[in-house]
């Protein structure tokens, strides 16, 4: 590590904030023990803020049905051979009372951009899953709608909305998208969820096709400003039925560097340690809580469609990270000194309107 790249984490920690250039600079000039240095940091910062305490999220996938063509993803509209499934209101509810019964706190519902869940079908599920569930937080990950729609879902009780930027350069998310999606509209979309006084979640892909140095330290700058209440990143894994079939998948080693930075950036902020990252290595979650994450979000889908929601080749879906396996989870968080939190999570000062 040269002293240039130590100054650069030092002062990071002290001020949460580099510009643009240093970041990619220390991106850049990363090796092994500036890792080590920076995830030292990060987990430091985590324990001041959370202590050892790992927040759950029950994800229920409600459909793998998208009306976008996003050219890095599994169930992309031209992609013919993905299994297509929409869970029932009735379906998506019995998830979330077994998750309930096994100590959830929070829900998650992610799905494509599937038409048929207008705002009535949504406002009503939400409602019924917080009658049922009232000390419960939910949280949506549905791509984008208009500030209406956020609205409507919010003052039917959704509390969070997940909506990952992909990239903060404009440039960068066009060679990713098709020409009907944009820059701006995600970025609209992003205002709008936190104007309405959702807690919001944003997000990128690491090592994703056409990215450099220089497109992260854009992401890690929205970040710093946009100042989310989550912050989810992974590894880009291609699927064989996608343009980018052929690309190479995003590292271990970049990913949990960058969780360590957003930690050291927004010492609060919630920060998941995905699916993704325990698909490309067997322990790539606890490598994630080590390198500053504090949230994971185990399966509560039936099993039935669990490998239907394929955004990415060779997802787990079958074993430890199930919902089911709730106890298998608090084992390994307890391997690195962690443990499962049974209560909602929430943001640290945020309160709803």
């Amino acid at each position: 590590m040269t002293e240039r790249i130590k100054e650069l984490i030092v002062r990071l920690e002290k001020e949460h904030s580099l510009s643009e250039t240093e970041y990619a600079e220390l991106i850049t000039g990363r090796d092994e023990e500036s890792a080590a240095l920076l995830a030292r940091k990060a987990a430091e910062k985590q324990k001041v803020v959370f202590g050892d305490a790992v927040y759950t999220r029950g994800l229920i996938e409600i459909s793998s049905i998208c009306k976008n063509n996003c050219l890095y993803c599994g169930i992309r509209r031209d992609n013919p051979k993905a299994e297509r499934y929409r869970l029932t209101p009735e379906e998506i509810l019995s998830c979330a009372d077994e998750g309930y019964e096994l100590g959830f706190r929070t829900f998650v519902l992610q799905g494509g951009e599937d038409p048929a869940f207008t705002d009535a079908v949504l406002c009503g599920i939400v409602r019924a899953l917080k009658q049922r569930h009232p000390d419960c937080a939910v949280t949506l990950s549905l791509g984008e709608r208009s500030s209406e729609s956020y609205q409507a879902l919010y003052d039917a009780g959704a509390d969070r909305y997940l909506l990952r930027h992909e990239t903060a350069d404009a440039g960068h998310y066009a060679k990713l998208h098709p020409k009907e999606m944009s820059f701006e509209n995600r970025m609209r979309c992003l205002r709008d969820l936190k104007e309405i006084g959702y807690q919001v979640g944003c997000g990128f892909m690491v090592g994703s096709p056409f990215q450099t140095p220089e497109t992260l330290a854009k992401d890690l700058k929205f970040i710093e400003t946009f100042r989310p209440a989550m912050c989810g990143i992974g590894p880009f894994i291609p699927h064989r039925n996608t343009p980018f079939r052929n690309e190479p998948t995003g590292t271990l080693e970049l990913t949990l560097f960058l969780l360590s930075v957003i930690r050291l950036i927004l010492p609060e902020v919630l920060l998941p340690a995905t699916t993704a990252l325990g698909t490309i290595h067997p322990r790539g979650r606890e490598m994630g809580i080590q390198a500053g994450a504090n949230v994971v979000m185990p399966n509560l889908s039936p099993v039935g469609v669990r490998k239907k929601y394929e955004l990415y080749d060779n997802k787990i879906c079958t074993g430890e990270e199930s919902a089911q396996c709730r106890g298998c989870l608090e084992a390994r968080m307890r391997s690195v000194g962690y443990h499962l939190a049974v209560d909602r999570g929430d943001a640290p000062g945020w309160t709803k309107k």
